[in-house]
């Protein structure tokens, strides 16, 4: 099927009460991977790319391989811009043809922030494309951004954020981090409490170190959607670092990238069988 809508996807993974991965990618390899794993899960999810990612290819040429994919599956997947730390990032996306972004305000003090989406919201609102909008810092190393900051997300907060800025989904920060080299501390009373609040669908970043059992009690409070990128990028690395290893003579890359592929491809499908045990 086509791509699809962000807004289509979310009502999707709603009606089934499933918990969407959203998947980064950075080459073709690694795309295809993430897209193979979500159609042989017959569940719909997310296939993200940042910023700093997409530097390599440009955001035309993972939507036309997404795209071309896509065509041949019969499980719905959205393509999503990740931490879209600039709005000229969220305008490049959605011209491009991607059907969900992020835009991503978090360190700005909250008036600025709230200002930063709302422009962001009223750009993509003639495309149909939902955005999602991010409240309280997270710690941790997405790509090459560090951030020292641990703000979580104020309940008193998010109902006016969300009402003033018209986002389609929101990023909390509730002790989850980015990246493997700081440990997530979920803070289940306050994902409770902004559950509560909170009038759209809630996202967690940092998916690659939490818990499993509490990855999957997520679902029980208003999360849609967790991203799960830096368990992926090791997954590739390791693979290719492991046929170096092997053979550090080996000349035929195809070989290698193939392996590398593989490594994704289990690794997000066993992801998505995590989140959703009762499929």
């Amino acid at each position: 099927m086509p791509l699809v809508n962000g807004n289509i996807l979310l009502n999707s993974i709603k009606e089934k009460r499933v918990l969407a991965g959203a998947f980064n990618t950075t080459n073709l390899e690694t795309t295809i991977s993430i897209l193979d794993a979500i159609e042989r899960s017959g569940l719909p999810n997310f296939i993200q790319i940042a910023p700093t990612n997409a530097k390599l290819s440009g955001y035309d040429y993972i939507y036309e391989i997404v795209k071309k994919r896509a065509a041949t599956m019969d499980v719905p997947v959205s393509l999503h811009l990740d931490h879209g730390k600039e709005l000229d990032d969220v305008k490049q996306a959605v011209r491009a043809g991607f059907t969900s972004v992020m835009i991503d305000g978090a360190e700005l003090p909250f008036e600025e922030n709230i200002a930063f989406t709302k422009a962001a919201v009223d750009f993509c609102k003639s495309f149909g494309v939902p955005v999602e909008a991010e409240l309280g810092a997270i710690l941790g190393k997405e790509d090459d951004h560090v951030s020292e900051a641990d703000c979580k997300t104020d309940p008193k907060q998010v109902l006016r954020f969300v009402q003033e800025t018209g986002c389609s989904m929101l990023a909390v920060s509730v002790g989850n981090v980015h990246g493997l080299e700081d440990i997530p501390r979920i803070d289940m009373p306050l994902l409770k409490e902004i559950a509560a609040i909170c009038p759209v669908p809630l996202v967690i970043h940092g998916g690659s170190g939490i818990d499993e059992d509490i990855i999957r009690s997520f679902v029980d409070h208003n999360v849609v959607k967790v991203n799960i990128a830096s368990d992926l990028r090791k997954a590739f690395i390791t693979s290719v670092g492991k046929a170096w290893t092997e053979n550090n003579n080996e000349a035929n890359l195809a070989r290698v990238m193939n392996g590398a592929k593989a490594a994704v491809e289990a690794d997000v499908y066993s992801k998505i069988q995590m989140m959703n045990r009762a499929f």
